[in-house]
């Protein structure tokens, strides 16, 4: 669930400094999947909200550059996580997931 001991994601788990380092490099591009209503209610700057709930999550990352990098947030990291897992499966290379979610960045 946490992909805490599966090294063979291809994505990598990173702890909030690593992810608000990575936050400022050139061509990263900040993804919250979490729900509208979350979003709403509290997100990190400059992120886009792409409900992985939402049942459109493959139709819109299906229009994302495949070159940029990738981080992505949830509430708590499971979420992002498997966002994480079907990017990869779409051919995205450079993922990044927040560990323990929006809780653990602030």
């Amino acid at each position: 669930m946490f992909n805490l001991f599966n090294t063979n994601t291809k994505y990598k788990d990173i702890p909030a400094p690593k992810f608000r380092e990575l936050m400022d490099k050139e061509n990263t591009v900040l993804i919250d999947v979490r729900t509208k209503r979350e979003f709403d209610n509290g997100a990190i700057p400059n992120a886009i909200n792409y409900d992985l709930l939402s049942g459109e999550f493959s139709e819109k990352i299906a229009d994302l550059d495949k070159d940029k990098t990738y981080l992505i947030y949830c509430r708590s990291g499971a979420r992002s996580a498997n966002a994480c897992d079907m990017l990869a499966k779409h051919g995205f290379e450079k993922l990044y997931n927040l560990q323990g979610g929006i809780m653990s960045y602030n």
